[in-house]
């Protein structure tokens, strides 16, 4: 396997730790590990959940398409991740298991499947790996024993906290999300914190089960479960390393849950653990986050099936991968019919312009040059947009300038060779299919089709093509009266019909 340094060596990462893009050196030239924070299967996934792994998906897609060997860990948070992300309260999925009479993984079990379901809708590839919580029990015990050997951590009563104090002292705490240990110190004086901590800060590696506690495990300090935090900072150096490449997540997990993991990898390994931080930004609706616990959310469902008040009709999964490639990953995106709407028409043009690459024909001739586009210029501008940060909008943008000179081409305005064809029918295919993730027209509903063909551009070239079967029809009778009058009539409308031995196309004056 090798790596196209042409294509690669520009490749930059907006990494969160440092604020800026950088040069992306993996850690092994030809191999790059990236982990992704997963759900926490207490519900179904809403549409901003989605946004987030279409993203990674898409740093995923390009990373392959580069040629890297991509282990990509995803996980699923199946225990420890209390009500409004605390160290006390309910479990929420076991909450959950306690309000509809279920046992806790009955829960966990239905929401994975409608997890795994959306994502399939959604044309987003299966991680490498996807480690659960609840599967790596041991590896958290065995990381929470080394940070306590390491002075990083105490135990009391059952439950044992990360010392903030002491890892800030020795290493800084605070460097992903640029918060200052002092100045949470001083917000949280006012605040009633819970009285077994040394400091407000300090999170919880362990917690005590208390008898009502359903889910429980064995561990040096009793029955308990672990802190919402360790799991990923075990699973990801167990998958991938003491230090790995790229690590994922919606920007919401930045803090603590992020900020958390660094504290606990360093105080376990002595290492930083990742080298590339990457974040994506919020999907919001009427202006405000996507949240469960707000209830301003939309799923994934209402849209492609069941029907919302907020919209006008149902939309296709791939329009909606589509709306969300049309806005780069660490912006915030606004949900609403309207761009949704847009992204369909946008969508349906993009599949209109592919099925028309088979029927153009290239030119033959000696010392025939393509003319009007430099396809090589605009297949380095496609690398070009997602090297810059994965820039999905600007790689739309470029394909839509090759769209029109694709309907150019198949109205026979401009030429093409041979050579120039194979290469931009190839590269369109690649970007359209294998990096932004889009599936063709024979893989969407049959509504969808509809649509395509319902357009102003569809029923143009449904009705001339319809014309010109009839015009052929009539020639191949004889009756040139007819196929005449079916030329000229066309041509006085501006439609002008040419004859070759490929067939006959049409151009508009």
């Amino acid at each position: 396997m090798t790596i196209s340094a042409s294509k690669t060596q520009e490749l930059v990462i907006y990494n969160s730790l440092n604020g800026q893009k950088e040069l992306f050196k993996p850690i092994h030239n030809t191999h790059v590990g990236m982990y992704v924070c997963g759900p926490t299967v207490y519900s179904d996934v809403h549409l901003g959940n989605c946004r987030t792994f279409v993203s990674f998906d898409l740093v995923f897609r390009y990373l392959t398409y580069l040629g890297y060997k991509v282990r990509y860990v995803r996980n699923i948070t199946d225990v420890g991740h209390l009500e409004n992300d605390a160290d006390h309260g309910e479990d929420k999925i076991a909450k959950k298991a306690r309000l509809e009479q279920l046992e806790p993984m009955e829960v966990v079990q239905r929401h994975t499947l409608n997890f795994h379901s959306t994502l399939r809708k959604l044309n987003t590839l299966p991680p490498s790996i996807e480690p659960t919580a609840t599967g790596h029990i041991i590896e958290q015990i065995e990381f929470i024993k080394t940070i306590i050997n390491n002075g990083f951590a105490y135990e009391v009563d059952g439950s044992v906290y990360f010392d903030v104090k002491a890892f800030d002292k020795e290493k800084g705490y605070g460097k992903l999300s640029k918060r200052n240990l002092e100045d949470m110190e001083n917000a949280s004086r006012a605040l009633e914190g819970q009285q077994e901590k040394r400091n407000p800060q300090d999170f919880a590696l362990w917690k005590k089960a208390e008898p009502k506690h359903i889910m429980r495990w064995a561990s040096p300090w009793g029955q308990g479960f672990p802190g919402w935090h360790l799991e990923c900072s075990a699973m990801s150096a167990k998958y991938l390393g003491d230090t790995f490449d790229i690590h994922g997540g919606g920007m919401d997990l930045k803090f603590p849950h992020h900020e958390c993991e660094i504290a606990q990898a360093e105080s376990c390994t002595g290492h930083t653990p990742v080298n590339y931080w990457m974040h994506a930004n919020m999907l919001t609706l009427n202006g405000k986050k996507m949240s469960k616990s707000t209830g301003n959310t939309l799923m994934p469902l209402d849209i492609f099936e069941r029907g919302s008040d907020l919209l006008e009709k149902t939309y296709s999964p791939s329009v909606v991968r589509f709306f969300m490639l049309q806005a780069h990953y660490r912006s915030v995106m606004d949900f609403s019919n309207d761009a949704l709407a847009a992204s369909e028409k946008g969508y349906q043009k993009l599949m209109e312009a592919i099925s028309l690459l088979p029927k153009i024909v290239s030119d033959t001739k000696d010392k025939v040059k393509t003319t009007g586009l430099k396809v090589s210029d605009w297949v380095q501008s496609c690398y070009d947009a997602m090297n810059d940060d994965f820039n999905s909008p600007v790689l739309i943008a470029r394909l839509f300038e090759v769209v029109k000179y694709i309907n150019q081409l198949y109205r026979k305005e401009f030429s093409i060779t041979n050579q120039d064809l194979e290469l931009l029918k190839q590269t369109l295919s690649s970007f359209v299919f294998e990096v932004l993730g889009l599936q063709t027209i024979t893989n969407i509903s049959e509504n969808e089709s509809s649509a395509i063909e319902s357009s102003d551009e569809g029923k143009l070239d449904i009705a001339i093509q319809l014309l010109i079967d009839l015009r052929n029809e009539a020639r191949a009778s004889k009756d040139f009266a007819t196929s005449d009058r079916i030329r000229n009539q066309l041509q006085e409308k501006g439609i002008v019909l040419k004859d070759s031995r490929e067939g006959t196309t049409y151009v508009l004056e």
